[in-house]
């Protein structure tokens, strides 16, 4: 039995449960997908700001799934927040969404647009996509300007807005596919790609089965170097609960 444990940084739970259900729906028999959101952080990620501060949260929240015997994690926001720190606890793999989708896109086409939310999240987009390595596989990163918490809105038209925004940037970019730039996208995905024609990836889904295959193959980060745990030392006030105990 594998256990990957979906961490949505924001603690928006009827976005942690929308991701959980798209998360299951591509795990594999003897998979369980555990889906979380943290007790503390902004209840959207739409700011370096908020991002900063949804970190603890989903520290906190690897340090659960260790406790728990994970064997996985995918961070389910698209700037991959706190995702080099994450590796560091983790003894099993770590995906982020961002990471694992313009992985998958390369895979499928030659190039890829981004279709994400805020357009001052776009340049967040782009330090990943040159981070990861696929700044010339990404041929542009465009926003539909909704906010994160209103893509599941039942009376908006977030849907329609998003699946418009991706064949325009089919066309503007020459792409061969479409990265959702939002974990609140996850459950257009399907819809927009037959409507389109063309491949659509949802980073949560794709980081599922990523993690799922990296436990399959026995593979983990290597603590050799920059990912081996952190050091201990005592951490004061608000953030003594994340104190590194010396080990032995």
């Amino acid at each position: 039995m594998t256990r990957i444990r979906v961490i949505n940084p924001n603690t928006a739970q009827a976005m942690t449960e929308s991701i959980g259900r798209c998360a299951r729906a591509v795990a594999g028999p003897g998979t369980t997908i555990v889906a979380v959101s943290p007790a503390m952080g902004p209840e959207s990620i739409e700011s370096h700001y908020d991002e900063a501060l949804a970190v603890p949260g989903l520290l906190t929240e690897v340090a659960a799934g260790e406790r728990d015997g994970t064997d996985g994690y995918v961070i389910a926001c698209f700037g991959d927040p706190g995702l080099d720190a994450a590796r560091e606890l983790a003894a099993g793999p770590v995906v982020g969404i961002a990471e694992a989708a313009m992985h998958v896109a390369t895979l499928v086409g030659r190039g890829f647009s981004v279709v994400t939310t805020l357009s001052r999240t776009a340049g967040r987009a782009w330090d990943l996509a040159h981070r990861y390595g696929f700044a010339a596989a990404c041929r542009g990163v465009h926003a539909c300007d909704i906010p994160v918490l209103d893509l599941d809105r039942p009376d908006g038209d977030a849907r329609e807005v998003v699946t418009r925004l991706c064949a325009a940037a089919l066309e503007a970019d020459g792409s061969d596919a479409v990265v959702l730039g939002c974990a609140g996208m996850a459950a257009f995905c399907a819809e927009i790609s037959g409507r389109l024609g063309v491949p659509v990836i949802d980073g949560v889904t794709a980081a599922t089965t990523l993690v799922e295959s990296l436990v399959r193959l026995g593979l983990r980060t290597s603590a050799r170097g920059e990912y081996a745990p952190p050091p201990p030392k005592r951490y004061s006030g608000p953030l003594g609960g994340f104190t590194i105990p010396a080990r032995g």
